[in-house]
């Protein structure tokens, strides 16, 4: 079988090991789940709206005002010639097309009801996928209310993130550009840094409670991986790229460890090609 192409966002060399964008993670843990071969093509990012326009494939999040929010990851499929943009979109495509390859069902049916209670931030990109209700609704439902609650927090890793020394300037004006603000501005006293991280701690009480309904864990259905649990992992690997060393620990200690397990399990599926 003909691997697809896997189009993931390039941060500073080696990609390989600076890799922390989130979405793109789910897609990868779930190609890895699926068994599926891939291949990676790394896009830095000043080049993601390029390689979109290349595939002819569309934004699939726009910002709250309507905007387009260019971004990846993209997969190809040779087998079949389609060409997938949104990571929710990428899983359900790789779950239909190959219904019994790796580990089985991405979507088993599962309670997820887990509710992020505040607004997201008016530049926060928000997905366009479209489902009919079942299964897949309750997982585009958590997937939306996983990123609001992760995304709220993002200022706590901005001073991390790990650009490529050969186009920060250009990559910090156009990030700038998208949120209106200028990079520098975004930078948070020691004070207040403390005050989110704890904020933070009690916003992922929540999800916590999740992990804990069965104890068998790490998982949210115990033993057995799915793609609710690739959400909360890309996001897990957003913020251990961007916190430091000992902020991540701390997180992964937060309410008895469960992001610490449910991290250190999902290495199993985070092999690169």
């Amino acid at each position: 079988m003909a691997p697809i192409t896997f189009y993931d966002i390039a941060l500073a060399p080696p990609a390989e090991k600076t890799s922390c964008s989130p979405n793109p993670w789910k897609t990868r843990y779930a190609l890895n789940f699926k068994k599926t071969p891939y291949k990676t093509t790394w896009v830095p990012l000043g080049e993601i709206s390029s390689v979109r326009a290349a595939l002819n494939i569309p934004a699939s999040r726009t910002f709250a005002d309507g905007s387009p929010y260019q971004t990846l990851p993209v997969i190809s499929d040779p087998a079949t010639g389609r060409i997938v943009g949104d990571s929710f979109e990428n899983a359900v495509y790789l779950q239909e097309q190959y219904p019994s390859s790796g580990a089985g069902d991405l979507f088993p049916a599962q309670e997820l009801g887990y509710e992020f209670e505040r607004d997201l931030d008016l530049h926060a990109p928000i997905a366009e996928a479209k489902v009919a209700d079942g299964p897949l609704k309750a997982y585009l439902k958590f997937n939306t209310n996983v990123d609001a609650a992760f995304t709220a927090y993002t200022q706590l890793v901005l001073e991390g993130f790990p650009f490529d020394p050969d186009t920060a300037e250009e990559d910090k004006a156009m990030m700038s550009g998208r949120i209106g603000v200028p990079w520098e501005a975004l930078r948070i006293s020691e004070e207040k840094r403390a005050e989110l991280f704890k904020a933070f701690e009690e916003t992922l009480g929540g999800l916590a409670r999740f992990y804990t309904r069965d104890p068998s864990g790490p998982f949210l259905m115990g033993s057995r991986a799915s793609y609710a649990d690739f959400i909360v992992g890309g996001w897990l690997r957003m913020y251990k790229g961007m916190l430091s060393a000992e902020e991540f620990k701390t997180l992964k200690g937060w309410h008895n460890g469960v992001f610490g397990k449910l991290h250190e399990a999902l290495e199993v599926f985070a092999q690169m090609d």
